[in-house]
């Protein structure tokens, strides 16, 4: 395990999945991922898989969950759709009991057909999008808030603080679809409209040709909907135009790993959150993360503690699901979570509920480099 710690950047994916593929041989419980731990969103995915290991390790040191340790089995899909669902299908023939900590939503939706098919659970897929919430998936169990509500509350907020005029730069997929309704819902219930609503290419974005008619009507914001890098290359844009327009962007893009891939850039953005703040002591499961990540020597970030958090429902479930678990029991057991309290925040489970937690806050980057709210 050590080893593992050790690992970062590229190397992680693929050493960790060869070291946990070793693991698999002799663990009783194996839990697959597919993410992209190369490509546009490595580092919010590094982040929170590693803050997923930290609590899987504190589990196994304590003897397991009914006396069985935790292997997760990681794949890199390099964020793409085609490679996360043949991924998760080698997952599944490998035997692993749950799918875990999926990335992106054509991702998450292209594996969803393989969940009804091989009967197998999906917890905590790493994206907000209302496709996932709403009609309920009978073997996908969400733990974060939806992206709609996270652009809404956005929207909110700046008309709060007295910003008038508001731009939208999204990802042309259905992703972006999807958390743009909560932008257009939050501008309809502030009675304003986007003074300007550009699209991206997800996998070659050109933004030079965008930028005069994103910024044309002189926004006093940009909300930016969209991934990693790409969002990265946008805000850049933006400020190579000159322009001063307070930049926002939502929850997938909450690592730190993007702070610093923005540099100067990176000061005054805001950024939604789905998790307590990581800095918020007096939430017990922030504690236990921050004891956890100090253990391990990684910073403590919104990403590692969504990892934290979802490794902490998986657990819960695992619990219920038997001495010797099967993907059905799983869900059963998962289902049967009326009432988890993870910590300081609490959700919960049901037949017709697998939305998980409702909660959204904002933070903001500081000169540091910091996300404070």
């Amino acid at each position: 395990m050590a080893l593992l710690r050790q690992l970062a950047g590229r190397a992680l994916a693929t050493t960790f999945a060869a070291a946990a593929l070793v693991a698999g041989a002799h663990a009783q419980i194996m839990i697959g991922q597919t993410a992209g731990h190369t490509g546009a969103v490595a580092s919010s995915v590094n982040e929170a898989t590693q803050g997923a290991k930290m609590y899987f390790d504190i589990v196994n040191a304590s003897g397991g969950v009914n006396g069985q340790k935790i292997t997760l089995v990681v794949m890199d899909d390099q964020f793409d759709p085609k490679l996360a669902a043949a991924n998760a299908k080698k997952l599944i023939d490998q035997g692993v009991l749950a799918l875990f900590l999926t990335r992106g939503t054509p991702h998450t939706q292209a594996i969803m057909p393989l969940l009804t098919e091989y009967k197998i659970p999906l917890v905590a897929p790493s994206t907000g999008a209302m496709v996932l919430h709403k009609p309920v998936h009978p073997w996908l169990f969400n733990v974060r808030a939806t992206y709609q509500r996270e652009a809404e509350r956005a929207i909110e907020h700046l008309s709060l603080i007295g910003v008038q005029r508001i731009a939208i730069l999204q990802v042309d997929d259905s992703f972006g679809d999807d958390a743009v309704q909560g932008a257009l819902a939050g501008l309809a219930k502030t009675n304003k409209t986007a003074v300007a609503h550009e699209k991206y290419d997800r996998t070659k974005p050109d933004f030079g040709p965008i930028m005069p008619k994103l910024l044309a009507s002189q926004p006093q914001a940009v909300i930016f909907i969209g991934s990693g890098s790409a969002v990265v290359q946008g805000m850049k844009a933006v400020r190579a135009t000159g322009s001063t327009a307070q930049l926002v962007t939502l929850s997938n893009n909450a690592s730190a790993g993007f702070i610093k891939d923005l540099g100067d850039v990176g000061r005054g953005v805001i950024v939604s959150q789905v998790f307590p703040y990581e800095r918020s002591m007096a939430k017990p499961v922030i504690k236990e993360a921050a004891e956890a990540a100090s253990h391990a020597k990684v910073e403590l970030t919104p990403s590692t503690v969504e990892g934290y958090v979802s490794a902490k429902v998986l657990v819960e479930g695992l619990k219920k699901a038997g001495k010797q678990p099967t993907r059905q029991s799983l869900r059963a057991a998962l289902e049967s979570l009326s009432h988890i309290d993870l910590g300081g925040i609490e959700m919960g489970y049901g037949p017709n509920d697998h939305t998980g937690l409702d909660y959204v806050d904002l933070a903001i980057v500081d000169q540091s480099g910091k996300f404070r709210r």
